[in-house]
């Protein structure tokens, strides 16, 4: 690893770890709780293809960030909408 990789490496880690607070933080709604979760993962299939693992890169963004974020969202429109009911 350059030093450029290195430096990119340790700024998505600290993102990683900044948006994992976010997504627990208990003062935050429920919707920045998922698209923090889904920019966790986004920053992980990154830094997947850091370290030269394409295969894993695209299914983590595939599933981790764009699936389950996709499916959260659908899930809280369907709890909302039946705690309206």
């Amino acid at each position: 690893m350059n030093n450029m990789t290195l430096i990119f490496s340790l700024l998505l880690a600290v993102a990683m770890i900044g948006t994992a607070v976010m997504a627990i933080w208990p003062a935050r709604s429920r919707a920045i709780a998922i698209l923090a979760a889904g920019a966790v993962s986004l920053f992980a299939s990154i830094m997947f293809l850091l370290l030269a693992a394409p295969d894993v890169a695209m299914t983590e963004a595939a599933i981790g960030s764009g699936l389950t974020t996709f499916l959260f969202f659908f899930v809280l429109g369907r709890v909302r909408r039946n705690e309206d009911d």
